[in-house]
This record gives structure tokens, sequence and C-alpha cells, in this order.
């Protein structure tokens, strides 16, 4: 057994490859898409969506209504488990598993190798380097909407996972008291330098950060090992691990098993710890902190702030911070209510394991309200960079956007709210033995995923602007 001095050098060495590798490689969690760091390809993607007011007040108050309805008036306890339990098995073949498996495998190494070589040598136009397109467009919009609507493939596809895995490793063990707090730290840290740099905009700069981004992922899936690194450590694998959660199809016995969206989350296990609610709340935080400084409210707001005489960065940083300690104190705030609500012995950090999965399900619907125009508008390019990486056209084309599409943006993120209040609800019923305990429980989580999803409503409706200060 270790002592408490080689313990505690493991954890130090563990937190330094963490943030240091987090610093470094910012560009592999880009979060707004109408940000000044969107992909350095704000200028051929930036139409703002106008949403009509009245549009966004309707769906305000649908939000309210569906969740007071939902909270209140499904209370049939055969009917959720039946709905939950439901579930249809598709068989796979053992060589077409293994040849998926090792196809994947191949892409994601490729893929990287492709991407740090067009960043140093491809044309330093971000529109037309094949780097950019594919980490952006690709890999943050394009394949995180892959995991959530369908399933986590990014196991498969981890190009540093692949190569840690064919290397020996020193197999330290994890140290267990961190949990995923590096993740959450180096979630935090990808986000708050993506907003204060303008390394997405420039492919050399980018393919510089993936480089020292695969050298200390490395390092740390060595000196531990790859499965404990990569479920831990690494904040792209664990927000697609949390992501991938919401989606319909599971790898189960060899084959494929598919269910309702979202609804493995009541029983996955995948909370257990302070340290993934708090991974949790910053995927909804991060986008909305990217959402907010890139609206004209924003900007306005910073520049005000900094005219108080406060440094920009300061500024950024108070308004990183604070506001999200606000949504995780919320959160737990909801936990030690629904404790005196539901009448419940259970402890508020009980309550707050139980009750966190759900919020996946609005981070996933926000996140598609903010990427799925993006995408759709740099579809051409991305193919292009797909088929022809080595070959960037003279003039990529960039796809106009109807005006409906700002309906499909509420739409995304009203959907993901009711189903995460429906997931609430079922985890409620599962908890409680009394009908009247599981509705009052839940009553103070639904309050904070309605202001939730009230505020990304209202960035939505706010023209978009470059962040002030920023260059």
């Amino acid at each position: 057994m270790p002592s408490n001095g080689s313990d505690q050098r493991e954890t130090a060495q563990l937190l330094g490859i963490a943030v240091v590798g987090c610093l470094s490689t910012l560009t592999l969690i880009d979060i707004a898409v109408a940000s000044n760091a969107a992909v350095g390809l704000s200028d051929a993607s930036s139409e703002t969506l106008v949403v009509p007011q009245w549009l966004y007040l309707a769906t305000g108050g649908a939000v309210i209504g569906a969740s007071a309805l939902l909270a209140s008036v499904v209370t049939d306890r055969n009917f959720i488990r039946s709905v939950h339990e439901w579930r249809k098995p598709f068989s796979m073949e053992l060589p077409l598993r293994q040849g998926a498996i090792y196809l994947a495998r191949f892409i994601g190494v490729a893929g990287l190798a492709i991407v740090i070589y067009r960043g140093f040598v491809g044309p330093q136009v971000p529109t037309a380097n094949a780097a950019v397109i594919l980490v952006f467009a690709g890999v943050r919009a394009g394949l995180t909407m892959v995991v959530y609507l369908v399933g986590n493939v990014w196991p498969a596809l981890n190009p540093w996972r692949t190569i840690a895995e064919v290397l020996p490793n020193l197999g330290r063990p994890y140290p267990t008291r961190l949990g995923r707090w590096p993740a959450v730290a180096g979630l935090l840290a990808l986000v708050w330098l993506e907003t204060v740099t303008p390394v997405n905009k420039e492919p050399a700069l980018l393919a510089t950060a993936i480089c020292a981004y695969s050298v200390l992922t490395l390092i740390g899936a060595l000196i531990y090992t790859p499965e404990s690194w990569f479920s831990n450590a690494d904040p792209l694998s664990v927000t697609f691990r949390f992501y991938g959660a919401v989606g319909p199809f599971r790898w189960i016995d060899g084959g494929i098993t598919l269910r309702p969206h979202g609804f493995d989350l009541p029983k996955s296990g995948l909370v257990s710890r302070a340290a993934d609610i708090a991974f949790i709340v910053a995927l909804i935080w991060e986008l909305t902190f990217s959402g907010f400084v890139t609206t004209t409210t924003g900007v306005e707001f910073v520049k005000a702030a900094v005219g108080t005489g406060v440094p920009p960065l300061v500024v950024y940083g108070l308004l990183f911070v604070g506001g999200y300690a606000l949504f995780l104190g919320a959160f737990w705030l909801a936990a030690r209510f629904a404790r005196k609500t539901g009448e419940t012995y259970l402890t508020p950090r009980t309550l707050a394991v139980r009750f966190a999965p759900p919020l996946l399900a609005i981070a996933a619907g926000y996140h598609l309200a903010h990427y799925f125009g993006f995408f759709v508008s740099l579809l051409p390019s991305f193919v292009t960079s797909v088929v022809t990486p080595f070959s960037p056209p003279a003039n990529p084309l960039v796809l106009t956007l109807p005006g409906w599409f700002g309906g499909l943006t509420i739409a995304f993120i009203l959907v993901g709210h009711i189903l995460a209040v429906w997931l609430a609800h079922a985890e409620a019923y599962a908890a409680f033995p009394s009908r009247l305990q599981a509705i009052r429980s839940q009553y103070p989580f639904v309050l904070v995923m309605i202001a939730y999803t009230i505020i990304s409503l209202w960035l939505i409706s706010l023209q978009t602007a470059t962040p002030a200060f920023v260059s």
C-alpha cells in the first residue's frame, strides 16, 4: 500500500498532467457556435437567426406548462415502469462488430494525422483549412450530435486511446478520491481559454495545441492506464461518455439495444459523486457562458463593467466563475429543498446524485440548438474536407439557413427540457414509495430545470456579436 507521500505525489502528478493538457488543448472542445472563437469560421456562418418574440414567450409558457403536467399528472407507476423497460435488441455478428471497431480506430488515427499535417502545411485560412473544419465542424459539432442522437462511438474513434492501448503502461492506480474532478477542471479551463484566445482561428496554432494534447494525454494514459485515464481525467472522453448516455443505442452482450433517448439514465449509475454532478452542470454552463458573451447584451455588459476600471480578463473571469457557481449552487440548493418538500431522510447528496442525470437531456438539447444550424451551414465544407483534405476549394461553399431554423433551435431546447423533466419524474417514482413524496420531491429540481431552459431561450432570442476586448 503506497505511503501518504507517494499518494500525494501521484495526485499532484495527475493534476499537473490534466491541467497542463487542458490549458494546451482548448481547441479540442470548442464551445460556442457564434462566438469570436467560432472555429475561425464565424465570418462564414455568422448569420443571426431571428426568433420572433411571440414564439419565444409562447415557448417559455409551454416549458412551464409541460413541466407542471409531467410532474403532477402522470402518476401511474406501472405505466412509467413499462415505458422505461421497453427495449429492442439487435444481434450483430462478432466479425462485423470487430470490423467496425477496427475501421473506426483507423479513421480516428488517420484523422488525427491529417488534422496535424494540414494544420501546419495547409492554407492558414480557417474556412479553407481541413484541420479547422474537421475539428470544429466535424468533431465538436457533428460528432457530438451523433453521440447524443445515436450513441457514443468515441471510444472506438479516440486516436489517443488506440495508440495508448498498444503501448506498455506503468499501471499506477488512479487516485479514486479525485474522481472526475480533473475532467471538470479541464472542461472549464478549455472553455475559458477558448473564450479569451484566438487559437481557433489559426490552423498552425490548432495543430500545435493538438500535438501538445497528444503528448500529455498519452503520458497520463501510460502512467496510469488508458481505461482509468479516459474514464476520469480526459475532458473530451468524459464529455462524449456523458452525452452518449442520452443516445438510444447501446452495445450489450455483443449486440445493439435500442431504447428511447435518455431512458437508460435513471439506472445507468453514470453519476455517483459530486464531481460527476459538477461536470454535468459544466456542460450546461459552458454553452450558456459562451452564448451570453457573444450576444449584444453580453457585449454591452462586459463593456460597462470594463468602463468602471476593471480589466477585461477580470470581468470575463468573474462572470465565468460566478455564473458557474450560481448554476451549480442552484442545483445543490434544489437538492436541499427536495429533502424538505419530499419529506425524506435521504441526504441532499443522495438526491442530487439521483436527479443530476436528467440534466444531460437539457445539455444535449442546448448543444443541438447551438450547433445544428452551424453544422448544416458548413456541411459542404466538411464533406469536401473529408473527401479531399489535401485539396482545399478556392471558394468554400457555405449554405444560407432559412428563417424557420430559428424555430428549430427553440424546439430543440424545449424537447431537451421535456425529456429531462420526464426522466426526473421517473427517477422520483423509483426513489420514493409514496406518490405524494415522488411528486413533491421533484418540484425544486423542475424549477431549476425551468430556470436553465428559460435562460437558454432568452440567449437564442438575442442578436449575436463579437465578444468585447477579445482579439
